[in-house]
């Protein structure tokens, strides 16, 4: 289903909407902008209302919000609001900061309807949705290695202190006292290679953070548009 409903305001001051079907959005918009009065600082929010969740952007005195279903998470919305707010400022430059109630719905209602179409239907946000299931699968991949490395380890220590449970009527003081010591040296040798086993996962997940994230601005999997920017612009220099 993607983006249903998109909305620009000033404060209190709605000065474009559109709705891609006949819900209660507007009315559940107008409360969240109650809501969001009380906020003075540049904001991002969502906010569920079964069975959509509504993702709200402040920024410069302006509030872009938009309404999606669940199955579209926030990269998706995120990346409307943001795209929404540099068009608006963009096509009313200072005007936005005086305009009046739906002022500019005759001209943007019709850009809300476009981008809520692309960012709902566009190939490269299929393909980030796909990239956002396989990150999903990875990171549950990743909490369970991790949770059987620490569970190995915990058995691991337990065994340890059981065998100098047992060697200690068995043996004088001082070998109780070396076994002990080796028996801490081992349980720090497996500590560390725990911590850099989760350290290793976690960098690897955020490294499929960060990729998934690239393949979405820079619209495909191989990042091509990035490419040709960052070759446009060495290029650029030597043609003067």
């Amino acid at each position: 289903m993607g983006i249903l409903y998109g909305m620009v305001a000033r404060g209190q001051v709605v000065l474009a909407e559109f709705s891609a079907t006949q819900t209660n959005a507007s009315v559940v918009a107008r409360l969240i902008l109650e809501k969001m009065k009380e906020v003075k600082n540049n904001c991002i929010s969502s906010f569920s209302h079964h069975p959509y969740i509504f993702h709200v952007k402040g920024t410069d005195g302006l509030t872009v919000l938009c309404m999606a279903d669940d199955a579209s998470g926030r990269i998706i919305p995120f990346a409307f609001l943001e795209d929404i707010h540099k068009k608006f400022v963009k096509t009313f430059g200072r005007a936005v900061h005086s305009a009046s109630a739906y002022a500019m719905n005759d001209e943007f209602s019709r850009v809300l309807c476009q981008q809520m179409d692309h960012f709902s239907r566009n190939p490269n946000v299929d393909r980030l949705n796909r990239l956002k299931g396989e990150m999903n699968q990875v990171q549950s991949v990743l909490i369970d290695n991790i949770e059987k490395a620490l569970e190995r380890g915990d058995r691991l220590a337990l065994l340890v202190e059981k065998a100098i449970t047992m060697q200690q009527p068995m043996q004088g003081n001082n070998s109780t006292v070396a076994l002990k010591r080796k028996a801490r040296s081992y349980k720090n040798v497996i500590w560390w290679r725990d911590c850099k086993f989760t350290a290793t996962l976690m960098l690897l997940f955020l490294l499929t953070i960060v990729y998934v994230s690239l393949a979405f601005v820079c619209n495909g999997l191989f990042l091509s548009s990035c490419f040709n920017h960052m070759t446009m612009a060495s290029v650029v220099p030597h043609m003067f």
